[in-house]
Parts: C-alpha cells; sequence; structure tokens
C-alpha cells in the first residue's frame, strides 16, 4: 500500500488499514515533508491564544505501523502500478492512496489572506493594528469555490473578543461571504445559531456576496454594491494538487466515487483536500480515508465488507469564549439534521478540532505527544 501525502487524511488511512488489515497491509507513506502540521489552532494564532502544531512525520509513521518515504510522488504509471518521484526513483504498489492535499492561492486580489500558519506576519500585523485603532472597519471574507468557511467566521469572532479586551468600542467587523448564510453548508439549525451569534456580537453580515478585489479602500464584490474597510482578511483559495497519470479536472481535484476509489484507475483511491468532494475540512478528510481503507481491507480479506462514504460534517467554531459546536449532514439526510450547541454533538471530541475515528485519538495518546513540537 502506498499513500502519497503526509496529512490528516494520510495519517488516518494508515491507522486505519493497521487496524483494519492488521499485518496483511503493508503501508508506505511517501511524503515530500518530513513534518505533520495540525493547521486548525492557527486560526487563533494572530490573536495569541493558540498554535498551528507539528509532529515528527517520521516518529508518527513509525507509531501507526507504517514506512516513512521522504520524496515527492511526481507521476504514477497505472497499468504497472509504479509510483515515479521528482529524482527519478520507482516505487511500486498494490494499493494506491492519493492524499497529497492541495495548494493555497491568493482567493482575493489586494486582500491580507489567511495562510493558515501560526507566524503570518500580515496577519498579526493586521490584529495589531485593529487592537491600537489604526484601523476602524475590518472585513473578513472568502472567495467563491474551494475554500473552507469556519475560519473566517473564527477570525470574525476572535477579533471582536480582542477588541472587548482592549476596550475598543468604535471598531466594526463585517463578512462578506458567497454562501446565503452563515456556514450554511451544516444546515439550516446550525447556520441560524451562527447567525444569532454573529449578530449578538455586533458583527455584519453580507452574504450572497463574492467578492472580487480591494483596493483604496473598498471591496469590490458581485452582485452587491462595494464594501467599504480599511483592511480585508480573505481565506485562501483552493487547488488540488496534481499527479502525472492521475486523471483530476481543470482545477486539480480528483474525481471519487462511493468508496473514495479514482474514477479511472483500478486499485486507486484518493482522500482530503485532492478530491473533487466540495467540501475541504479536516473530518470529511478522515472519513474519505476510513471508506477508502475499509475498501482496500476488503481486498486484503481483513474485513467482509466495505461502508461507502457518507459525510457528516462536524465542526468546533471558536468564539473567543465558550467553543459552538456543529453537526450536520451531507449525504441527503431526511428532514432537519444540523445541530448546535455548547457542547458536543458526538463521542470523543477531545481537545482538538479535527473530529476523526483514528487520528484525533492516535495524536492525544503519549508516544504521539512526544514528537511535538509548538510551530513558530
Amino acid at each position: 500500500m502506498l499513500i502519497i501525502g503526509g496529512g490528516v487524511a494520510a495519517l488516518e488511512a494508515a491507522i486505519a488499514l493497521r487496524d483494519l488489515a492488521g499485518d496483511c497491509a503493508d503501508v508506505t507513506m511517501c511524503s515530500a515533508r518530513e513534518d505533520f502540521i495540525y493547521r486548525p489552532f492557527a486560526v487563533a494564532a494572530p490573536y495569541g491564544t493558540s498554535h498551528a502544531m507539528r509532529y515528527d512525520l517520521r516518529s508518527l509513521t513509525s507509531e501507526c505501523g507504517a514506512r516513512f518515504r521522504l520524496g515527492n510522488i511526481s507521476s504514477v504509471d497505472a497499468e504497472s502500478r509504479q509510483a515515479h518521484t521528482h529524482d527519478g526513483e520507482e516505487i511500486a504498489y498494490d494499493h494506491l492512496l492519493v492524499a497529497c492535499g492541495s495548494r493555497l492561492l491568493a482567493g482575493v486580489p489586494g486582500a491580507v489572506t489567511f495562510w493558515g500558519v501560526s507566524d503570518d506576519g500580515k496577519v498579526q500585523e493586521l490584529v495589531r493594528d485593529l487592537r491600537e485603532r489604526k484601523l476602524r472597519r475590518v472585513a473578513f471574507t472568502m472567495p467563491a469555490g474551494g475554500s473552507w468557511a469556519l475560519p473566517m467566521y473564527e477570525l470574525a469572532l476572535l477579533a471582536d473578543s480582542e477588541l472587548s479586551k482592549a476596550g475598543v468600542d468604535d471598531a466594526s467587523l463585517v463578512v462578506v461571504t458567497p454562501e446565503d448564510a452563515p456556514l450554511q453548508l451544516f444546515g439550516r439549525r446550525a447556520s441560524e445559531q451562527v447567525a444569532e451569534l454573529l449578530a449578538e456580537r455586533g458583527i455584519e453580515v453580507i452574504a450572497g456576496a463574492t467578492p472580487v478585489r480591494y483596493e483604496d479602500g473598498r471591496l469590490t464584490v458581485s452582485p452587491s454594491a462595494a464594501v467599504e474597510a480599511d483592511a480585508v482578511l480573505g481565506m485562501a483559495r483552493i487547488e488540488g494538487r496534481q499527479i502525472g497519470g492521475v486523471p483530476h479536472d481543470l482545477d486539480g481535484f480528483v474525481a471519487i466515487d462511493d468508496h473514495c476509489g479514482i474514477r479511472g484507475m483500478q486499485h486507486a483511491f484518493a482522500a482530503g483536500d485532492v478530491t473533487g468532494f466540495p467540501v475541504k475540512q479536516g473530518g470529511i478528510a478522515t472519513q474519505q480515508a476510513d471508506a477508502a481503507a475499509e475498501a482496500i481491507a476488503v481486498e486484503l480479506g481483513g474485513i467482509a465488507s466495505a461502508s461507502p462514504f457518507d459525510p457528516i460534517l462536524r465542526g468546533v467554531l471558536w468564539t473567543g469564549a465558550d467553543p459552538l459546536y456543529l453537526s450536520g449532514y451531507l449525504a441527503g439526510g431526511h428532514g432537519e439534521t444540523s445541530l448546535a450547541g455548547n457542547e458536543p454533538p458526538w463521542d470523543g471530541a477531545g481537545e482538538g478540532k479535527i473530529v476523526s475515528r483514528y487520528l484525533t485519538p492516535f495524536l492525544g495518546r503519549t508516544g504521539a505527544r512526544a514528537s511535538f513540537r509548538e510551530s513558530g
């Protein structure tokens, strides 16, 4: 089994395969990086309350019973089942999991981009200027498609909390979003509760508005009127990382079937942000990895049957006070399925922001903690 990538989906799949197939699964993880970055905590880094976390990927891979190989896969030959690195090496495989993630691109020209790292100086400078009253009106926005909305709302809510602590009461915050309602992916009930929270905090929301560019103190949006702002903080746009021989669409995303098999390839699967599934979120990535691992385990004789990818969106919204736990069923559930509250509506929430079957408990164990390094 060859896993391309070293992120959330890759680690979840490696752990799942060890659990489901045992010694039948000989897993190699090939990544261009030697560290695993747990990015969700980075949203609070500009406010000095948290940091992205870095783990030694070699140690994590060893702990989950797999081998680590440092390398950048450039192409795959599906017929001969060979992967090729940029250095000209060949890696044979029986089953392939493409979990190489995505490329982050600036989403809104002229805006400060939130890249999801702890040491982003431009974002920290924006927060500092807001705290010091150098900025009176700040907009938070995201491009249409290929992005994940929840951090945008966290950045706005945490900014409001920071202003309250600093005694700044003459600044205004506005969220400009292509969504029809705040975090509408989670469902009506959850979206309404988030909207109520934003209203209570005095954060304006302009929905159904796609940002075009920011210049001269104006955020041009479509189809609405321009939004006046002293600064704009925008989410990055996402494109899939392309690997030769792996079919993808114009944006680099890979089409998958109900068991996360890559359409048009045999014995090949994909999970995480590289897939064509429109929601790019860590918890969804782990569910895809689990579905792929189960399908492979069936072929190896480890289990009798595999469950299809049946996405449930779960998220933890940091508000600057008590977190808000959100949950919504994405796969066509009947009736209203979304939930929101100050207690997680799922088991085993732990302290992480990514809800997963294997990865979150794995990172919480003593051995995994030993390889922790604080980012920055």
